[in-house]
């Protein structure tokens, strides 16, 4: 029987050691920028929080699926059970922009389902996390809270709508535009789904490409916190560890 406690208790602890390897890197300003095969940018804190980070997990003995680690075949993946599925980095065009907003996610995926997260963004210095049928929540300066959506509805008047800092497409724009009286609210990162799990903003459309890993840790914190990750039909959740682990459109809802 798999321990999800102790397994979370790995998880944060590998978060809060990658972050401080990001940190390091942020601080001295020698991010030595490099451009993936997409043209996305990768930095050394990038490299050395993937490290950092499968340090802890592969004493789990659970396979490890990160953005910068090795690109595993479906064959192989697609007969896990239960796996890692880590962003060592999340909003590394945040970091270069040093503005704070990027994060360290973890997740545990069993079946196509994310039943653990771990979202850390270091430079806040608060700990996020959620476990399935245990509850989501958020720990800084050693006090601990509960994350609770707003439970609002789409047609309500006024909604904060979370959009990213760095991409806001055009069918962003128009779902923004049919809403009632919308405040958008910037955010980098895995912070987005983070403003809504917290209350602090009610749903977060994302229309445009992500990957897998950009969303499995915080999609089982807004899980917990009463709210869902569905695509844009607005009912079919987002499925993990697909063949091409690339996430259509999706919407993030307080309900």
């Amino acid at each position: 029987m798999i321990d999800l406690e102790s397994l979370i208790e790995t998880a944060k602890k590998a978060s809060i050691a990658a972050g401080a390897e990001i940190l390091k890197i942020y601080e001295s300003g020698d991010f030595n920028v490099e451009s993936k095969a997409d043209d996305s940018p990768l930095t050394r804190a990038d490299k050395a929080a993937h490290n950092k980070i499968v340090s802890f997990l592969k004493e789990t003995n659970i396979p490890i699926l990160s953005e910068e680690g090795r690109n595993i075949p479906y064959e192989e993946r697609s007969k896990w059970e239960y796996f890692w599925m880590v962003d060592p980095l999340d909003g590394t065009k945040e970091f270069i922009k040093r503005n704070g907003e990027f994060t360290v996610n973890i997740a545990l995926i069993n079946k196509g389902i994310p039943i653990m997260g771990v979202v850390y963004p270091p430079v806040l210095g608060e700990l996020y996390w959620g476990l399935k049928d245990k509850g989501a929540f958020k720990e800084m300066n050693g006090s601990v809270d509960n994350l609770k959506v707003s439970n609002r509805s789409l047609t309500d008047i006024g909604l904060k709508v979370v959009a990213s800092r760095s991409h806001m497409s055009d069918q962003t724009q128009e779902f923004v535009n049919s809403l009632k009286d919308p405040e958008v609210v910037s955010k980098g990162s895995s912070l987005k789904f983070l403003l809504v799990a917290s209350g602090d903003a009610d749903v977060y459309p994302r229309f445009g490409p992500t990957m897998e890993w950009d969303t499995a840790a915080a999609h089982a914190i807004v899980s917990e916190a009463g709210g869902s990750v569905v695509q844009e039909d607005e009912v079919t959740p987002l499925e993990y560890n697909k063949p091409n682990l690339l996430n259509p459109n999706f919407i993030v809802l307080p309900y």
